[in-house]
């Protein structure tokens, strides 16, 4: 069934309305009701994706073994919801913070993963529709991931729908602020955090990954590791990026894990033109891996990158 696209209901005798799909994959999905043109999620569903915008419904499709962020019976870590009064953002604004199991019991410092949501997403959105939190218990417990705090910030630092209105600000450069003169500094004060670049890195999909583009590229200096899912490319990356792409060797010793992420049926962001620009980055010399999903512009593609890309953090660290 073609993602994205219409399915009519039939209504039978008794006034039920029904489709039939095709087979889905055993990942998470999302699906709504359009009537008379207002599109509203399942009312009989309690389990709803959050947006900035509107609603949709969730529907998990079982696999026959396991999937990374299936809910298991495993030690669980905490999630906490901060506010707090932003200077440059000029509001007061959430952050969605994960702590591994145990935090609250130990004394131990951990590295720390900052993940961005995407464009009309919210901060919840990892955990409401990636399951990050699952997918992060399962890999601990399972030894394939470092024991880390990931922070989920929120993404839309120029108001959501405020586009290139005047005095809206430039989202990418807004973002960058925030995120490295506001939300590393509070987190690194307020949370037993592991010191130094290299136990930070900076994850995003979609615009969160145009996010992880424009702040990781302009901070080799803040995270050793970027995770690059389905991103919305800045303009001008070639240009913006020059220096960066000159001395590839410079960048590699500071940032030696770029990997990069895409659905093969992407249109939104478009599979082909990702794919020619981590090749620039490979021809460059940057140190890169391209992945691709079967898969489009959704959740199921973004839970997969997130379960393939944390086992790689902070490897020789403690």
């Amino acid at each position: 069934m073609p993602v994205g696209k219409p399915q009519l209901l039939n209504k039978d005798s008794d006034g039920l309305w029904s489709m039939t799909t095709e087979p889905l994959e055993a990942n998470g999905h999302l699906y709504w009701f359009n009537i008379d043109g207002v599109s509203v999620p399942d009312p009989i569903n309690p389990v709803i994706k959050l947006r900035q915008r509107t609603s949709a419904s969730l529907v998990e499709v079982p696999g026959a073994s396991p999937s990374p962020w299936d809910l298991r019976d495993v030690p669980h870590g905490t999630l906490v919801t901060e506010w707090r009064k932003s200077s440059v953002l000029n509001r007061t604004e959430r952050i969605v913070i994960y702590l591994p199991p145990g935090y609250e019991k130990g004394s131990a410092k951990y590295p720390v993963l900052y993940l961005v949501h995407g464009s009309g997403d919210v901060p919840e959105s990892w955990t409401n529709a990636g399951h990050a939190n699952f997918i992060l218990d399962n890999l601990i417990e399972g030894g394939k991931a470092k024991p880390m705090i990931v922070v989920m910030p929120a993404g839309h630092a120029a108001p959501f729908g405020a586009g290139r209105a005047p005095g809206a600000g430039n989202n990418n450069a807004l973002f960058e602020q925030y995120l490295t003169k506001e939300v590393i500094p509070a987190i690194e004060a307020d949370y037993r955090v592991a010191p130094g670049a290299k136990n930070r890195a900076l994850a995003g999909l979609s615009m969160g990954g145009g996010h992880t583009i424009y702040t990781g590229f302009s901070h080799p200096e803040l995270f050793s590791a970027l995770g690059i899912f389905s991103p919305g490319l800045p303009r001008n990356f070639d240009t913006q990026f020059k220096s960066v792409l000159a001395d590839a060797k410079s960048f590699n010793s500071k940032v030696p894990v770029i990997w990069i992420s895409c659905g093969d049926q992407d249109t939104t962001v478009q599979y082909p033109r990702i794919k020619a620009w981590a090749e620039t980055l490979e021809k460059s010399g940057l140190h890169e891996k391209f992945t691709t999903y079967k898969g489009a512009h959704t959740w199921p593609v973004w839970r997969m990158s997130l379960a393939e890309f944390a086992p790689l953090l902070f490897k020789g660290t403690r």
